[in-house]
């Protein structure tokens, strides 16, 4: 740890924590990758999109259940932020690292992001086509409120 031109009892504490977390910057500060604005809304108007293809490839189309549009709402922006928060947590870059890059380098950490986001995005829909809560349960309660489903409701 370096010396401190000051003593601590004349800095106000902000600066003593400001400088203490710098100093341990190498080891404790990294970037992450953030997807915002219009990216961010590109990807969740993809899922959204991608779930009502999907539901309606099994003939079940807005209508067919009172909550469906909220159903594809929800599970669009769950999907959204399984990319979003994945490509974050995957692609954290530390203080050094981020200091060296320039010429080139750039464009391989494009690549790598290209790489992960594909991924994670067919991860989420994967997951949606498979998973608890995603397609096969919805396709499931919509099957039971159909008039002409056993036990379904008469309206």
């Amino acid at each position: 740890m370096s010396e401190r031109p000051y003593r601590s009892g004349n800095v106000p504490r902000s600066t003593e924590l400001a400088s203490t977390i710098l100093e341990k910057a190498e080891r404790d500060v990294v970037f992450t990758l953030r997807i915002r604005g219009e990216s961010l809304d590109l990807l969740s108007r993809h899922f959204q999109g991608f779930i009502e293809r999907s539901l309606e490839s099994n003939g079940v189309r807005y209508g067919d259940h009172p909550l469906l549009r909220l159903f594809v709402e929800t599970h669009g922006r769950e999907l959204t932020d399984f990319v979003a928060n994945g490509m974050a947590l995957s692609h954290q870059i530390d203080l050094k690292a981020f200091e060296r890059f320039g010429g080139d380098s750039t464009h391989l950490l494009r690549a790598d992001i290209w790489d992960s986001l594909r991924g994670y995005i067919e991860s989420a829909e994967l997951h949606f086509m498979s998973g608890l809560g995603g397609l096969n349960d919805i396709l499931a309660e919509v099957d039971a409120q159909r008039p002409d489903a056993a036990g379904g409701s008469d309206a």
